[in-house]
Parts: C-alpha cells; sequence; structure tokens
C-alpha cells in the first residue's frame, strides 16, 4: 500500500505480546541524520510506549544504510537480542547507487532474520527526496520507526505463538 494512503504510525495493536523482558538493539544509520534521528525518536518511544524498558533496549550506530546488513548480524547472533530494528535512508540521487544500496540492504536483512530466526526489521526509507524522506519520519505520512517498532513487537509475538506447546 502506498504511504500516501496510509499513515505509518497508525497500526493495530490488538493482542500485543508482553515485550517487558524482551530485548532490543535499533541500528541507526548516521548518513541523513535529520531523517534517521526522527526515524530512531520514533521506534524508540513506540516500544517504550508498548511495554519495553529503557535498559533492554540498545541502540548501535552506522555509518551508511549499507552497513545496516552486518551490524544487524552481530546484534542479532547475541544470545541477549530478540529483535533487531533497521533505519535508514536512502534517498533518490542523480545515479543508480540507491537502487544497488537498497537492494542489498533489503536482502541482507531478509539474510540474516532467516540465519538467526530473530525478527530483523527493514526500516529503511526510499524515498524519492529529503521532502518525501522527512513526510515519513514524523511528518504527514507518520513515522517508519514507530511502524518498525510495532513490526519488531508483532514478529516476536508470532514467533512465541509458532514455538509455544498448545
Amino acid at each position: 500500500m502506498a504511504t500516501d494512503l496510509k499513515n505509518l504510525s497508525v497500526f493495530s495493536t490488538d493482542e500485543l505480546p508482553d515485550v517487558s523482558l524482551r530485548r532490543f538493539a535499533i541500528l541507526v544509520s548516521e548518513w541523513n541524520t535529520e531523517v534517521t534521528e526522527a526515524l530512531f525518536s520514533g521506534a524508540y518511544q513506540t516500544l517504550l510506549q508498548h511495554g519495553a524498558k529503557a535498559e533492554n533496549i540498545i541502540r548501535g550506530n552506522v555509518p551508511g544504510s549499507y552497513e545496516l546488513s552486518l551490524a544487524s548480524q552481530w546484534f542479532a547472533q547475541r544470545n541477549d537480542i530478540d529483535a533487531v530494528i533497521a533505519l535508514g535512508c536512502v534517498i533518490q540521487g542523480e545515479t543508480k547507487h540507491n537502487d544497488y544500496i537498497n537492494h542489498a540492504v533489503a536482502q541482507g536483512l531478509t539474510n540474516v532474520g532467516l540465519k538467526t530466526g530473530k525478527p530483523v526489521i527493514f526500516g529503511v526509507l526510499t524515498p524519492n527526496n529529503q521532502q518525501q524522506a522527512l513526510d515519513r519520519a514524523g511528518g504527514k505520512h507518520g513515522n517508519k520507526g514507530d511502524e518498525a517498532a510495532i513490526t519488531a513487537i508483532k514478529m516476536l509475538g508470532l514467533q512465541q505463538q509458532v514455538y509455544s506447546k498448545f
């Protein structure tokens, strides 16, 4: 669904699991800082609002979005981390570099999740320009960081459901 039709900060919170004992890693790209700091703020606050404890949220910074995959793997391999949220912003430029970066990050994060069996959430904006990024980082279309945090919580709930004995 196009974000023009959906606010990223509006989501169902029905039956969210208890995450008070869960530990989250939030990885933040330093490229496009104005945007990624807003994404971090959204993800962090959303986790707190839905039961996560501040001391159970670890932040890691990476130089750019390309580095999110490896850093996510490092954190996902830790026994004390339950879910990883990767936040970045790759804005369309004059060249096709964004296509290569976006594909590599999406594939890399998917591979980390499959390899570790832990939720690894793609919270990377891929807008055409700075304004579109700001609109999705707390602006008129909500905050992708909020959506990423709720996705992590919901995936932990599904994981619990899948692996619990009936």
